[in-house]
């Protein structure tokens, strides 16, 4: 299995509509086939020393094997995705586990 987590800071002239488009766009990555498990969020109301709550939103998918995270990367869904909203990102974070 592999865990691909994106954490995503949106800049702070983003609209609230422009958040709602960025998470349905999101929403639309559940459809890549190679895609098993999927989850969208935003920071809970965790007050911890620990917890990092400044991104925006978290997107979290699990692959099956490396070839599969390998396949989500160049598919249509997610480069539709990264061409119509990257002009968002503020920062952007991925953390990959195996």
């Amino acid at each position: 299995m592999i865990a691909h987590h994106v954490l995503f800071w949106l800049k702070a002239d983003t609209t609230e509509d422009q958040k709602v488009a960025f998470r349905k766009s999101l929403e639309t990555l559940e459809n890549i086939e190679v895609v098993k498990n999927f989850h969208i969020g935003t920071p809970a109301p965790i007050e911890r020393a620990v917890v990092d709550t400044t991104y925006t939103f978290s997107l979290i998918l699990f692959f099956e094997d490396l070839a599969a995270h390998d396949v989500y990367q160049v598919h249509t869904l997610h480069k539709a995705f990264l061409d119509e909203f990257k002009v968002f990102f503020e920062k952007v974070i991925i953390y990959d586990a195996n």
